[in-house]
């Protein structure tokens, strides 16, 4: 069984300084399963504690029009989510954001397009989290991007600039602002566990302040908040086989099991369960 990462890498060589031209306009990829739950505002309200569980956020007013972005969101329909969010000013830039990033991560086929639009997220994300520094949102969401824009980029170069610290800063700070962000705990455990994996655990604890046990404990806080995250599972997978090896295969295996078997509630849950069952049929 092979385990793909799920949803965040932690490092980037890319500073919101260096933020290249946006995206090409041209269409986004639909999404591909025609069994994803559908939302309305007033359905997308009503079941906002366990759509948002992840990364709580208060509710938008039923009139708002943002109401509607977000129902566009989880029913998969994230071109015009993220158009909608960048109609609303700082307000709608968490909705352009979270739909911009997750489209590119799991949707968007052409790499070239897809870094460009993780740059656009970094772009906003960062230049909010410069003018809010206590915007945990915004410090999220930058991290997410700037992580997956690092796809295929060292650790280890990334590492010696840097922005391990950062990054490692910037999720800290997220977890001192809403100790509920589950997501959060799960993006700094997966921060821990690639440390190590990269550089070992003596130099990771000497010189980034990593830890196993730190990993572990983050990965089962950000799975009581949120025990219905196949991501999350994923990820509490992939590091037990980057800190343990083989020998906790059959751990990671079951964590991917229990993803596959979990009932999606949005489109991105969609995602992440179909990613679960590809990793357990290789």
């Amino acid at each position: 069984m092979t385990m793909p990462h799920p949803d965040f890498k932690p490092l980037s060589l890319m500073s919101a300084g260096h933020v290249a031209a946006a995206a090409p306009a041209e269409p986004w990829t639909p999404l591909p399963y025609a069994d994803v739950p559908r939302y309305d505002a007033s359905t997308v309200l009503s079941q906002w504690p366990r759509l948002h569980a992840g990364h709580p956020l208060p509710p938008p007013e039923r009139e708002h029009p943002l109401a509607d972005g977000w129902a566009l969101y989880h029913s998969g329909e994230f071109e015009r989510a993220a158009a909608l969010g960048l109609l609303h000013g700082p307000e709608g830039l968490v909705l352009a954001n979270q739909a911009t990033a997750i489209y590119a991560n799991y949707l968007e086929p052409r790499e070239s397009v897809r870094l460009s639009m993780f740059r656009q997220v970094i772009e906003r994300a960062g230049a909010q989290a410069t003018a809010e520094p206590d915007n945990c949102q915004a410090l999220y969401w930058q991290a997410y991007a700037l992580g997956r824009y690092s796809q295929g980029i060292s650790v280890a170069r990334a590492l010696a600039q840097g922005l391990g610290s950062k990054l490692k800063g910037a999720l800290e700070r997220v977890i001192e602002l809403q100790p509920d962000h589950a997501d959060a705990h799960i993006a700094l455990a997966a921060f821990h566990a690639e440390v190590i994996d990269k550089v070992g655990a003596l130099v990771g604890r000497m010189t980034y302040g990593v830890r196993a046990e730190a990993s572990v404990e983050l990965f089962e806080r950000g799975l009581a908040l949120n025990p219905h995250s196949a991501s999350a599972l994923m990820e509490y997978g992939r590091a037990l086989l980057m800190l343990h090896g083989d020998a906790r295969m059959g751990e990671a295996t079951q964590l991917y099991e229990k993803a596959a078997a979990l009932k999606p509630v949005d489109a991105k849950e969609r995602l992440d369960v179909e990613l679960a069952r590809a990793g357990l049929s290789d």
